[in-house]
């Protein structure tokens, strides 16, 4: 049976992450197919990470719901990977979501390159909004982060209560490296972004996102020279399990 959030409001997530402390990813994925049903959705990036999470999905929950915050910034090979990845797995139901605003429409509103000017509004306009109304539809949602991946995230654990969309955020692949993530992609021979063959580690949206030199941190690629390292999907608010 599906929880709601105010029921797993309830739950001792640190208990219910000792329980999980020893599973692997399919029996987190498991678990929260058990739990929550069809009122569970992966927001999936379709980075490196992605892949395997998907991979992984399909073999759980084959018809599983993906959701894409399609900010209509994306680079051309991204939307052509989620093409692959629809062939591939064709029973999953991938969610292309769009801002409230077109592109032309925020610029009108709030000047041209927002993305320069002021990128957490533009990252709220084109992502957290985004995801905050897709989310209505849904208890809880599964995220690829892993613990290596930046100090925000070296705290992530599989089942975390996200108070700012008042859901429950699933992350399987907190304890997986890069190089095991790339393993995998390449044991199981997934589609992946051709970016990431050309030095982009982290991809998001064109206007904010740079391929990166050899030793830079993998997330030095995002907002370069803002000081912003996240989008603000997977900031930890106050209160919020760590």
């Amino acid at each position: 049976m599906a929880y709601v959030y105010q029921e797993m409001e309830r739950v001792d997530y640190d208990k219910l992450n000792a329980t999980l402390k020893n599973r692997d990813s399919l029996d987190v994925l498991r678990w929260a197919r058990d739990t929550f049903d069809k009122k569970l959705v992966y927001a999936c990036s379709f980075g490196a990470e992605a892949m395997v999470l998907l991979d992984l999905l399909s073999k759980v929950q084959k018809e599983a719901n993906i959701l894409f915050l399609d900010t209509d910034f994306h680079f051309s090979e991204t939307y052509e990977l989620i093409e692959r990845v629809q062939e591939r797995y064709p029973q999953f139901q991938i969610n292309l979501a769009k801002p409230a605003l077109t592109p032309s429409e925020q610029a009108n509103q709030f000047g041209e390159q927002l993305w320069l000017k002021n990128p957490d509004q533009c990252c709220q306009i084109r992502k957290l909004d985004v995801l905050e109304r897709e989310l209505g539809n849904y208890d809880a949602w599964l995220s690829g982060l892993r613990r290596e991946q930046s100090p925000t995230r070296a705290n992530t654990e599989f089942v975390n209560q996200d108070k700012r969309f008042k859901k429950v955020k699933i992350c399987p692949l907190i304890h997986w490296t890069e190089e095991e993530i790339w393993m995998y992609i390449q044991l199981h021979k997934l589609p992946y972004n051709e970016l990431h063959d050309q030095h982009y580690p982290s991809i998001g949206c064109t206007h904010c996102t740079n391929p990166i030199l050899p030793g830079e941190d993998a997330r030095s690629g995002r907002w370069s020279g803002t000081g912003k390292i996240e989008c603000g999907l997977h900031a930890p608010t106050e209160g919020e399990n760590k």
